[in-house]
């Protein structure tokens, strides 16, 4: 039976590697995000590296929240490896500590991770990639370049006085502010009326409220005001699921969000989908620890054969491919979100336990 003192040893080393794993990445991504995010937004007015700099550190959290299972996977490739080439594992079998036993502590650090990752990383790196939308917005201030039509959100609401048709070049707020938006009223008969161009729109209860606005007319003359309302009958909740992307609301609101936009109607596949993955993460990260342990426990003496590693690196990307390719099958309501969010994350662990069933118990 393994001793409190060695699990803790075990799992202070995960932790310690997968500390340092993450902190890497974050630092190769924030500069990668870096080089990329100024060479695009250098040319606007009012940019600065001080505000480039801003922009990449509160965008960096929602892309390291993709890499958590591949910093689970490595992380526990690099403290087995390090292990057998201490010969601490080789000792620990010797004492009669079973395989399943010194890999307690990994799948448990490994699930504290997933845990972490989405009670505290997700939030942050919801809360950060709206602001850095919100930041970079207010640079191009209607100063951005030509979108086509095919990468604008349209919406079209219905209402006493007519229908209307808006587009905006950036989704912010959850979906309840748009910049650089478009509102083309109609009449009854489908003809366009007027247009309105805003430099921001916010969703109030019963219009939307435009500032910064053009309104151009049939005969193409333009008037700039400063404010502007359209009429809608829009709920938030209809707005959010139909504009507002999923990664940009925090765990802890998605259950409300789900919930409300189905007493409206709406599937909200896409909300269940993101909390069912959420929720499933940490249990992700257990699976991942058990693909490495297939391939990073063979005595040092043997030689780590790099083959074995690469397959290891290998499985754990096809796991992820596949958990994003259900996860669209999810989304576009072919499967039930819950079982597109557990399937793999199950094949996965029951592959990692027949394996080393088979190498350990024969």
């Amino acid at each position: 039976m393994m001793g409190w003192t060695l699990r803790r040893y075990f799992l202070l080393r995960y932790l310690g590697i997968t500390l340092w794993i993450f902190l890497g990445l974050f630092a190769l991504v924030f500069l990668i995000d870096f080089t990329e995010s100024t060479s695009r937004i250098s040319g606007l007015p009012g940019f600065t590296y001080g505000t480039g700099l801003a922009i990449s550190a509160l965008r960096v959290p929602m892309i390291m929240l993709q890499t958590v299972p591949f910093v689970g996977l490595f992380s526990a490739m690099a403290t087995l490896v390090s292990l057998n080439r201490r010969y601490e594992l080789v000792v620990a079998r010797s004492a009669g500590i079973s395989a399943w036993q010194f890999l307690l502590p990994f799948c448990a650090g490994a699930l504290l991770f997933g845990v972490l990752s989405v009670g505290v990383l997700n939030p942050l790196a919801a809360h950060g990639f709206s602001q850095s939308e919100r930041i970079e917005s207010m640079l191009r201030a209607g100063k951005s370049n030509p979108v086509s039509n095919n990468s604008v959100p349209w919406i079209r609401q219905k209402t006493a006085s007519g229908d209307a048709i808006i587009g905006a070049r950036a989704i912010l707020n959850q979906g309840l502010e748009m910049a650089d938006a478009s509102f083309f009223l109609l009449d009854p008969q489908g003809n366009i009326v007027v247009r309105k161009d805003a430099r921001h729109a916010y969703l109030r209860d019963g219009y939307w409220e435009l500032e910064g606005v053009k309104v151009i007319d049939n005969s193409g003359a333009s008037v700039a005001e400063e404010s502007d309302r359209v009429p809608t009958d829009l709920k938030p909740e209809f707005v959010q699921e139909r504009l507002a992307r999923p990664e940009t609301i925090p765990f802890y609101e998605l259950p409300r969000t789900i919930e409300v936009a189905r007493s409206f109607g709406l599937r909200a596949n896409a909300f269940a989908m993101q909390f069912d993955s959420l929720v499933a993460l940490p249990f992700l990260m257990v699976a991942m620890t058990l693909i490495a342990a297939t391939v990073s426990m063979r005595f040092a003496r043997m030689g780590q054969s790099a083959t074995m590693i690469l397959g290891g690196v290998v499985a754990g990307f096809l796991l992820y491919v596949v958990s994003v390719l259900v996860k669209a099958f999810g989304v576009a309501g072919f499967v039930p979100t819950t079982v597109a969010a557990w399937f793999p994350v199950v094949v996965a662990m029951f592959f990692g336990v027949t394996f080393l069933l088979y190498k350990e118990d024969g």
